[in-house]
């Protein structure tokens, strides 16, 4: 334990891990702010000298932010696995971290589903006082999106095979089952390209596009980056970083993907099943 011990300016020991100091939190900030800054000029299609440069800056931006997490997490995986910083207190506080980082991502996602609700359970005049709108050709549930549920439910399963993989020691196990699982995530995604390509209505086209696609966009964004933490885990496992009492960076994405598995499941029985079933006639 002598090489896991951090230490105070008291020069007592503690288990706690000090993180050095680090310039990515403000590179991070100024790459985030690039990012957001191109993205509202493309929307907003503002031009300089006679020039668009909103998609530009986007572009320029997300590369900056995805150089950005590049290193700050090798960064952490270096004081995991080489410095040995990780220790069971610190992995505790980790643990916390990444649970109430998945309690806020729950609460995007109650926004997105009250704004649904609020628009079928009670459609106005503007859209004819019915819902599903009468203008709107809906998905069928049971065809693509029901491919894709199943696509998610095996992906937890080969997850979870992983996980039990790691506890047990069988890495040659658990890289099969996170390659996998990688592959059905692209898979899905795939998918969901397809679905949104030769759907028969556009985000701007009324509330039920707009709640529609807020709701599974968003959650197609989760499933990617759901995708690269955990590839990020498979190239882990073929460099030996995961052993069966030190692996809470395979455990984080694991959480992570199973909360993306269950919103879908509410996803796919509010919006695609009961929303374009629910005939809700509020006509006087």
């Amino acid at each position: 334990m002598a090489g896991h011990i951090e230490y105070t300016t008291t020069g007592k020991p503690h288990p706690y891990h000090l993180v050095r100091p680090s310039i990515w939190p403000l590179i991070g900030s100024l790459a985030a702010g690039i990012l957001a800054a191109g993205a509202v000029m493309y929307m907003h299609e503002v031009k300089i000298a006679g020039m668009a440069v909103g998609l530009k800056g986007a572009i320029v931006g997300l590369i900056a932010v995805a150089a950005v997490m590049f290193f700050w997490w090798k960064d952490v995986i270096f004081e995991a696995v080489v410095e040995k910083a990780h220790t069971s207190e610190a992995q505790t506080g980790l643990r916390y971290g990444m649970a109430l980082f998945i309690s806020s991502e729950v609460m995007f996602f109650v926004a997105f589903f009250w704004a649904f609700f609020n628009a079928s359970l009670f459609p106005v005049e503007a859209i004819g006082f019915v819902w599903p709108p009468q203008d709107i050709h809906v998905i069928e549930p049971f065809h693509l999106p029901f491919l894709m549920t199943m696509i998610l439910l095996l992906s937890g399963c080969t997850v979870t095979w992983a996980h039990h993989a790691i506890l047990e020691g069988h890495n040659d196990q658990a890289k099969q089952a996170l390659g996998i699982t990688v592959l059905l995530g692209v898979a899905f995604l795939c998918f969901q390209v397809y679905e949104y390509a030769h759907a028969a209505f556009g985000f701007t086209q009324g509330i039920y596009p707009s709640t529609f696609y807020m709701a599974t966009g968003f959650h197609g964004f989760h499933v990617f980056v759901g995708t690269v933490f955990l590839f990020v885990c498979w190239r882990r496992a073929h460099k030996g970083h995961f052993t069966p009492d030190r692996h809470f960076g395979f455990e984080a994405a694991a959480w992570y993907w199973h909360f993306v598995d269950v919103v879908w499941l509410f996803l796919f029985i509010a919006i695609y099943w009961w929303g374009n079933t629910a005939g809700v006639d509020l006509r006087p």
